[in-house]
């Protein structure tokens, strides 16, 4: 089984040297000065250190300040650069290719570049993926001369970037002089992969050439030590979680998306496997369980979750949250009838059992792995589910020429789904109607839920089908979305991408009209098919459709699977504007409810 993946749990690297005779400066052991080579400079540096993490690929626009950062990257032969056609993009690139891969990496210019990445960074902080930017900064000779340059504000301040990125990274690094560049880039990297948060490092466009003893040709090897739990905490946490859960009646278990940065996947379902319990997911965690388990009982999300899931978690006299992120969109406004009597919350490094203690520098992992030992074998809330379950019917078959309604374009993607394949759904009604598919064993499946920045999913798409080459990405992106990062079509045309995406052209932001609606949420439509052919220009693989009713859907899906098996395939879908799904009406009211709430009485 597949399931998404984090960070590298450790990162070993191995080397053999380049047996010269070292030389001690400043109590630091270097090869000899006379065998350092023309590719032991600190571009070199950079992109053996990407490989060395398992980055083959990163995204990047180009400008002036860091030119001779790429040409550096560009000359090592495994590192691919992926041009985008926007910094925004290759942020959203890079996240989705941690997404897949576990780590990624992104290259721009200096300010214009890494303020325009930025908002793709918060988003990779809010999903917890290492993704390490890094920005070809000024000439090192310009640092507190007092000059203005270009690409900045008009002030003699080179520091704005980097207060800005201060607050959406967890580690900054400004390397603008050679006789630390060596521990500030590898301190950045480790950082990113031990935090799994993105990470920010500036280079000095001027240094990236130049050679140095610390740019051995041959990097030093470096581990990454693995944090481990509080041995007597842990036995504490697992003693009280495990007296509590085994007097109650009906546990649940509910997976949550910070089992990615646990990196507990594993652990979560050597746990279910060995107590028996209903086991849900979150919205955020959906593909982080295997779906074919067999004590899956769907994605709990308050009002608004599959059938009988949210009955049978929400009358349970104890639940195990693995890693949840409880806020306004995962709580359906607050809603949750949750009781915290009831609950056990795992977090990748703290337990809290009900209203009593909580353990901390307790490993979530170690702790689920430690629990599946003590936990009685119990079945009963699974078998509740199956008395109450009645199975989804199928939509009404219809003339195949009548309009297109959205719950028969996912009957028809369900259809599509393998372990071949991965979905990645856009912000909007999206979300709703990919939770409802059944992911096969191995497919993968990704949205951005904490964040939720409409137009995420271009650059993830590009990003997660450029590091999962063995699967065929399918993409449900709405046409307010797409209006907002289209163009990076072009680099997965470029790439020679082979990704389906459903463009669902319904006439607006559908999602925002739920919540509350106004004509700002009314944009121009497009021809989107002609779009993307005006993109392709008849150079590279690309191959679209346009869909009104079933019959043409059945048509596109059978081109795109079969004689158009290797194109980037666009399929425009045209569906009513009020064709929504059932649960995005329910969520977006309860939603609209808790932003209007009035203030508190002071």
């Amino acid at each position: 089984m597949e399931t998404r993946v984090g960070a590298l749990d450790a990162v070993r690297v191995t080397s053999n040297g380049v047996g010269a005779l070292p030389t001690v400066k400043n109590n630091v052991t270097y090869p000899s000065l006379g065998t350092v080579r023309s590719e032991a400079t600190l571009g070199r540096h950079i992109a053996r250190r990407l490989l060395q993490i398992g980055v083959g690929d990163i995204f990047g626009v180009a400008g002036d300040f860091n030119l001779t950062l790429l040409d550096q990257l560009i000359a090592e032969p495994e590192l691919n650069l992926v041009g985008c056609c926007g910094e925004l993009n290759a942020g959203y690139a890079a996240e989705g290719y941690a997404r897949a891969r576990g780590v990624g990496a992104c290259v721009v210019t200096f300010t214009v570049g890494g303020l325009s990445v930025l908002n793709a960074i918060a988003g990779a902080y809010s999903e917890n993926l290492p993704v390490i930017c890094i920005v070809g900064g000024p000439n090192s000779n310009d640092y507190g001369t007092n000059r203005i340059l270009h690409h900045t504000i008009g002030l003699p301040d080179f520091s704005q970037e980097l207060r800005c990125f201060q607050t959406v990274t967890c580690h900054q690094a400004v390397v603008n002089n050679l006789e630390d560049a060596h521990e500030e880039i590898d301190r950045a990297i480790s950082t990113a992969l031990k935090k799994s948060k993105p990470v920010y490092l500036s280079v000095s466009c001027n240094l990236c050439t130049i050679p140095h003893p610390t740019f051995n040709c041959e990097p030093v090897p470096y581990v990454l030590s693995p944090e481990l739990s509080n041995k007597l905490g842990l036995e504490a946490a697992v003693d009280a979680a495990a007296a509590f859960l085994n007097k109650v009646v009906k546990p649940v278990l509910v997976a949550g998306p910070n089992i990615r940065v646990a990196r507990a996947g594993k652990a979560f379902v050597d746990l279910a496997d060995s107590c028996g319990y209903a086991v849900a997911v979150m919205p955020s965690a959906k593909g982080m369980f295997p779906e074919h388990h067999l004590r899956f009982i769907g994605t709990y999300w308050g009002a608004v979750s599959t059938a009988f899931c949210a009955e049978i978690v929400e009358s349970a006299d104890a639940y195990l949250f693995a890693g949840p992120i409880f806020n306004d969109y995962s709580s359906v406004g607050y809603s949750l009838l949750l009781k915290k009597d009831k609950s056990i919350i795992v977090q990748p490094d703290r337990v809290t059992i009900t209203n009593g203690p909580s353990f901390g520098c307790v490993l979530m992992k170690d702790f689920l792995r430690a629990l599946a030992k003590k936990l009685n074998r119990n079945t009963t809330a699974f078998e509740n589910y199956q008395r109450i379950y009645v199975p989804e019917g199928v939509p009404p078959s219809d003339d195949p020429m009548v309009p297109l309604r959205v719950n028969v374009l996912f009957r028809h993607i369900q259809g599509m789904l393998s372990h071949d394949t991965a979905v990645i759904a856009e912000t909007g009604d999206s979300w709703f109607n990919c939770q409802k598919l059944r992911l096969p064993e191995g497919c993968g499946y990704e949205f951005q839920m904490q964040y939720g920045s409409i137009g995420w999913s271009v650059g993830a798409t590009l990003g997660y089908a450029q590091a999962a080459k063995d699967k065929r990405v399918i993409a449900c992106i709405g046409d307010g979305s797409f209006q907002v990062t289209c163009q990076d079509i072009s680099t997965m045309i470029r790439s020679r991408q082979r990704s389906i995406i459903f463009l669902i052209n319904n006439g607006g932001y559908t999602i925002e009209e739920e919540i509350h609606g106004g004509p700002y949420n009314v944009i121009k439509n497009w021809n989107y098919t002609a779009f993307v052919d005006a993109i392709h220009n008849q150079e590279g693989k690309c191959w679209t459709y346009k869909v009104h009713c079933e019959d043409e859907l059945r048509q596109a899906i059978a081109m795109a699977t079969g004689e158009k098996k290797e194109f980037l395939c666009f399929i425009e879908v045209i569906l009513n504007k009020n064709d929504t799904s059932k649960e995005l009406l329910e969520w977006g009211a309860r939603v609209s409810a808790a932003n209007s709430r009035p203030p508190n009485p002071q």
